[in-house]
């Protein structure tokens, strides 16, 4: 095998097997074929792109015997001459500017280049490192530039073409080489490998692309001592990391996996071992900066292997995928910023160490810091992490003012339910025997027996309790059916800041009369007597039925928007075109508005359910102007106008008893109230404690931590201690 190096065994000997630099070679061959070739050519690009190379195909191309041509023979004289292993060329004289820059050398040149060539057509001066010649050697070389004899030609090869003079830059033909790209250059290099019977295993040529920088000479180089060093195996990727100091890929996992699940213990382990084993900071840093960047382009574009956005083996990029896939996208942009902040600061540090062990903490702790983009990856870890589930949206309610039974939700408190859909539950299920005790939680029916008038009075107590505070999972403030108007709640059920009721179906309807037992062939399930036209309320618990379907479907689409309605907008009305919601104070309101979240909201209902409804937003606790045959929603300042609960004085036309009794059961409070009451007066914050005599307290309710813990199912995820 040849002694020489790499990148000399297989410089390219014509314009076409140069590499990368299409824009350069291109018109070099048109203006060849067309003979319309300049005195003067300035080839600049960085090092090792082919600047030299190209300059010494462009001489043999022009003292070819059967040029100018863009395809040298090869067979004449002066192509043996200016091949790769060649002699050269007493007509082709090649200047090493860095030696040879002063006025002396200039002076030189310009007497010997008037003689002209020995044996060839033209006499060319090959002038390498040209920035290197002083301004004095350029000015002494002015005349001879501008106006040659003509066979005379110059090519300029530098690396910095700003350096040379302008006056010398103006007379030559200016071609600018560029970097060869990474497949370019891949290919290039598996194809030399080939010609040596060389075995690479696949991740090493990345790495060598990577170390060359888009140089097609240093790559060369890289891939010459790696060959040369390979043993009977071939070049292992671990023999690659390990001479040319990169980082192994089973140390950037394991820290990647160490920042995606929050294990600092795991974290600050490899950086002991990078630093143990040797390996570089500053170069550790660097690779995870790029693994990263990798991660980021994945979670972006999920086929950017498949596209040659990455350059890694397909097993690598299975597993940045996977890697991609347990990490948000905040999470990823916000770890990149910092390793890249990090890797600035490590430059001239005097602890590497410490200022990487600085950047894997910053990374692990987003809380620690109080920007927007710390702030979104605390979200995207908490979602990942499961406790994000205390923000779902409740269970399916069937209907408005419809609190699920035990079996239906575990977290329903015992109370009686009420509505056309207590009704249709119950007719899943047997009738309780007439003389059994109250059920937890029994459904009304429409007509008692006259021989249990005094079972419900019984469980009237027992419920009245359950008003004071909405159960979890149910629509707060949804009024049973049955109830009075808004002002004859008690004072128990409007306790500050509480959601304003929504009625219920059948308020307004006058008071029936007795009537007989139901017929065996009735059902629970069947509609109340008397009952109400369909308005606004009873609309609205129709779309309260499908309201979780509604959030899930918006949750899908936009985050934000299932946040702001899952905790502060409930169904206050629907007339068949127009959704009310209401919102505990105006802030939230806006925020809904503003935010564009109304335009997300019709559009899944548009998408999900085939609906065009209007969305109105309104303050839920501030009386909001109420839609066409809508109840009102604020608080009373007037009886209702068409029913109150009656009063058993009221003479001969009352109701009979066994028919009161099931309503008052429904009431807030067993007791009858009078059909006005005045809205209590407001009350600070401060000063409402309950009283030791409040029939409504309750000793051993849960509140705080422990009520969240047991309804929420939340856990303690991290604490501070304000100081």
């Amino acid at each position: 095998m040849s002694s020489l190096a790499l990148y000399r065994r297989y410089r390219p000997e014509s314009f076409a097997e140069v590499i990368g630099q299409e824009h350069v070679t291109v018109p070099l061959m048109q203006a060849l074929r067309n003979n319309r070739v300049n005195h003067a050519y300035l080839f600049s690009g960085p090092r090792g792109c082919g600047k030299t190379t190209s300059a010494r195909i462009l001489a043999r191309c022009l003292n070819c015997e059967q040029g100018p041509t863009p395809t040298p023979c090869g067979e004449c004289q002066s192509c043996r001459d200016l091949a790769r292993n060649g002699p050269g060329s007493i007509d082709v004289i090649e200047i090493d500017a860095a030696s040879h820059g002063g006025v002396d050398d200039a002076r030189d040149l310009r007497e010997k280049a008037f003689f002209g060539p020995a044996s060839s057509r033209y006499k060319i001066y090959i002038i390498d490192e040209a920035h290197m010649v002083t301004s004095a050697g350029f000015n002494a070389l002015l005349k001879v530039v501008e106006e040659p004899p003509e066979h005379l030609k110059f090519i300029f090869a530098t690396t910095e073409p700003e350096k040379v003079i302008g006056t010398i830059r103006s007379r030559t033909h200016h071609y600018p080489f560029r970097l060869v790209p990474p497949g370019t250059l891949r290919d290039y290099l598996g194809e030399v490998c080939g010609r040596e019977g060389a075995k690479v295993e696949d991740g090493v040529l990345p790495l060598v692309v990577r170390a060359g920088a888009g140089s097609v000479r240093d790559s060369m180089s890289v891939m010459d001592q790696l060959l040369a060093g390979a043993a009977d195996d071939g070049v292992t990727y671990a023999m690659a990391t390990s001479l040319l100091g990169y980082t192994d890929g089973s140390l950037l996992d394991s820290v990647v996996d160490a920042f995606a699940a929050g294990d600092g213990a795991a974290a600050f382990e490899i950086v002991d071992r990078v630093v143990e084993g040797g390996n570089d900071p500053r170069r550790f840093v660097a690779d995870l900066l790029e693994r990263l960047r990798d991660l980021v382009i994945l979670a972006a574009v999920p086929d950017a292997g498949e596209k040659g956005l990455i350059d890694a083996p397909a097993d690598v990029v299975e597993r940045m995928q996977a890697q991609a896939s347990v990490f948000g996208a905040a999470e990823l942009s916000r770890a990149a910023d910092l390793v890249n902040t990090g890797l600035t600061e490590m430059r001239g540090a005097t602890s590497p160490r410490l200022q990487l062990e600085l950047i894997c903490a910053r990374v692990l702790l987003p809380a620690a810091f109080d920007d927007e983009r710390s702030f979104q990856a605390r979200l995207d870890r908490l979602e990942r992490s499961g406790a994000a589930a205390a923000f779902a949206p409740a269970p399916a309610v069937p209907a408005m003012g419809y609190v699920p039974g035990p079996e239906a939700h575990p977290m329903a408190p015992a109370g009686p339910a009420g509505g056309v859909a207590a009704t249709r539950a119950a007719a899943a299920a047997p009738a309780p025997a007439p003389a059994a005790a109250p059920a937890p939680v029994p459904a009304p029916e429409p007509v008692r027996a006259p021989a249990q008038p005094e079972a419900p009075v019984q469980a009237a107590p027992a419920a009245a309790s359950a008003p004071a505070a909405p159960a979890p999972g149910a629509w707060p403030g949804a009024a049973q059916p049955g109830g009075g108007a808004p002002g004859a709640r008690p004072a128990a059920a409007a306790a500050p800041g509480a959601w304003p009721s929504a009625a219920a179906p059948g308020q307004g309807a006058p008071a029936p009369t007795p009537a007989a037992p139901a017929p065996a062939a009735q059902t629970p399930a069947s509609p109340a007597p008397a009952a109400p036209s369909p308005g606004m309320a009873a609309g609205a618990g129709q779309v309260q039925a499908m309201w979780p379907g509604v959030l899930e479907a918006v949750k899908n689409r936009r985050r934000f928007t299932w946040i702001l309605l899952s905790q502060n907008a409930q169904v206050t009305g629907f007339d068949g075109t127009t959704l009310q919601l209401g919102f505990p104070n105006a802030g939230a309101r806006d925020n809904f508005a503003s935010s564009g979240s109304e335009d997300v909201l019709k559009a899944v209902l548009a998408e999900q359910f085939q609906v065009n409804w209007k969305i109105e937003a309104v303050v839920a606790g501030g009386a909001p102007a109420p839609l066409p045959s809508s109840p009102s929603y604020g608080a009373p300042a007037a009886p209702a106008p068409a029913y109150s609960p009656p009063s058993p004085p009221q003479g001969p036309s009352a109701p009979a008893p066994q028919y009161q009794q099931p309503q008052q059961s429904q009431q807030s409070a067993p007791a009858p109230q009078p059909p006005v009451q005045q809205a209590p007066p407001p009350v600070a914050p401060e000063d409402d404690v309950a009283q030791e005599d409040d029939p409504d307290l309750v000793e051993s309710a849960l509140t705080g931590h422990d009520l969240i813990v047991r309804e929420l199912g939340a856990t303690v995820v991290e604490e501070y201690t304000n100081e």
